[in-house]
This record gives structure tokens, sequence and C-alpha cells, in this order.
């Protein structure tokens, strides 16, 4: 059990992040390599059924912490049943997939399984028992590899898209096993009483394989109604500048950049956005980056994958009409 490699399951009302599946293709990998396997752990309330899911994307061994108390995300409670799984299964590394409530637990768990913990990571090697993290550094123009050394337990988180999603092997099966945990009085005086989503069905960016962002070229937030159709038409999210969400177009929820989100989706589609170096930080670690804008020497450009200088609101229409085509 010490050379397995464990990988918290994040869950969200029944749903798993998918992150958290492709971060079980690193601990595959992983595992090949330590002689271990990969299992996973799942908190929440009634999730039981979700341990067939993870198993077809490649768990040997599922630890279930199954509890009301962890119906919605509590740090507290998080770290105490998370501290508790890592005890049960013993393993020899915890990947997490970096997320918002991954940022808040890992480090909480950490100090409870007196572990060492890198974060955001976007490579990991093993040299023996030795354990090598590659992870960006100032705003993504640098990189920087972080140690840990044998003995102590380790957590990493990964950064999304990261690593590709295999195929789910439908006839893959994974023992279970229910762990148990107590809670103190004093890990209940921090709840969630309600969860908030945006409207329309749109996805967050930090969770989406497909991101649509406008700037303040928008000049309107009547006029992202056009980037949420492309959005929605693609099961994606919208995004935007700090400078329009500065001028009231969309909430901070949605900007993406160094004081707002850091995104790697598949497919990232700038739309009217110069590409200030906050912005770029944000998002420069998405896989294909498309632009359009006006200007041929903004600086959007130079991380782009695709750019068009034309005006937004004519190419994006055609871009959704073609979308729109192409699934139908």
């Amino acid at each position: 059990m010490a050379n397995d490699i464990l990988v918290f399951i994040e869950q969200r009302e029944g749903k798993i992040l998918p992150a958290s599946l492709q971060i079980l293709a690193a601990a595959k990998e992983l595992a090949a390599e330590t002689g271990g396997s990969p299992v996973a752990c799942i908190l929440g309330s009634g999730v039981d059924a979700l341990a067939g899911s993870v198993a077809r994307h490649g768990a040997k061994k599922v630890y279930l912490v199954d509890d009301a108390g962890l119906e919605k995300y509590s740090a507290l409670c998080y770290a105490r049943a998370l501290a508790a799984a890592i005890e049960a299964a013993d393993p020899k590394l915890v990947l997490l997939a970096t997320s918002f409530l991954s940022r808040d637990l890992a480090p909480r768990v950490a100090v409870r399984a007196k572990a060492g913990l890198i974060t955001d990571c976007t490579e990991i090697k093993l040299d023996g028992d030795r354990i090598e993290a590659l992870t960006p550094l100032y705003c993504g123009k640098a990189f920087g590899t972080f140690s840990l050394d044998t003995g102590a337990l380790k957590l990493i988180s990964i950064r999304p898209n990261t690593y590709t999603l295999g195929e789910p092997d439908a006839s893959a099966t994974a023992e279970t096993q229910a762990v148990s945990v107590s809670f103190d009085e004093q890990d209940h005086r921090v709840t969630t009483t309600e969860l908030v989503r945006g409207s329309g069905g749109i996805k967050d960016v930090t969770e989406a394989d497909i991101v649509i962002s406008g700037g303040r070229s928008l000049k309107s937030e009547e006029n992202f109604k056009m980037l949420e159709e492309m959005a929605e038409l693609l099961d994606g999210a919208v995004g935007a500048s700090r400078a329009a969400v500065d001028a009231g177009y969309q909430p901070h929820s949605r900007q993406v950049g160094l004081t707002g989100k850091v995104v790697t989706p598949v497919l990232y589609i700038a739309c009217g956005i110069d590409g200030a170096i906050q912005h770029l930080a944000g998002m420069r670690g998405s896989k294909v980056i498309v632009a359009v804008n006006t200007k041929a020497e903004a600086p959007i450009f130079s991380v782009a994958t695709y750019g068009c200088v034309a005006d937004l609101f004519t190419m994006v229409p055609l871009l959704t009409d073609e979308f729109r085509r192409l699934k139908e």
C-alpha cells in the first residue's frame, strides 16, 4: 500500500470534476514506476454511486468517506475527512487537481498529515524515491523544478488539462472501502449554506474545456450575449478581461488573469482582448489559443495558435454559425 498513488476525486453535487479524472491518468503513470496502484478517495454525502465511474478511469481501489456533514464543502470537515482517507490508504503520494477547493484544502491536509506540499504543477517526474514537480513562475515566464525527498508523505496538485483523460474501460471494477470519520464541534463553525452559480447553464471558467473570453471592445454587457451563445453551443464557459470586468460588462467571477482566475482549457478564444501581461498570465497555458482582434500588433497574437485580424462583431457570429453547422 505504501507505493500506491492516491487521487482525491473532487465532486460537486454528485458530479465529478473532469480534472480529477485526468489526474488519475497521471497516477497510473506514476504507479507503474513505484510498483503500486492508482487508488482514489471520494468525500461527500451519498457518493458511493461515483465509485464505478472512477474505477472505469483506472482506480484499482476507491476509499469512500460518506457522511451527511460532507454534503457541502467545509474546509475543516473536508480536511479531517481527507486526512482519514490518507491514513487508511497509506499512499506514497497524494494527487489533487488544482481548483479553488484544492487550493484551500491541500495546505490544511498537508499540515494534518505532516506531508510535503507542491501546488499548481504542470509536470511530475520520479527519480527513484525522489519526486520532482515543474511549476510555472512569474506569470508563466519561467518554470521552477521543486523536489520532495523520501520519507514524508507528499501532496501535489496538478493543473487541469495537463494530462489527457483516457478512454474509460466499461468493464473495469474497483474494490471499495468505507472510511469513517468523527468531526469535532469546532469543525462546523464555518459552513456552506448556499451554492451560487451563473445563469444559463454556463460553466465556470476554471472547469470548462473551452473558454470564450471577451474584452472591453465588446462595449456592453448586452454584447457579451454573443459569447454566451457560443459558449452554450460548445458546452464551454464565458471569460472576460479585467478591463471588461472593470467596465461592468461581466462579474469578477468570470475574470481571467493574474488578478482573476488562471485557466488551462483545451481551447481558449479571445475576442477583442489586446493581451495585457496580467491577462496572458491567466491563460497562456491553454492548449490552443485563438485570437480575434482588429489590432495586428496586439500582444495576444504573440501567444495565439491561430490569429484573426478582424472585427469581433463580424467574426464571432460567423464562428458561432460554423460551430452550429458542424455540430448538426
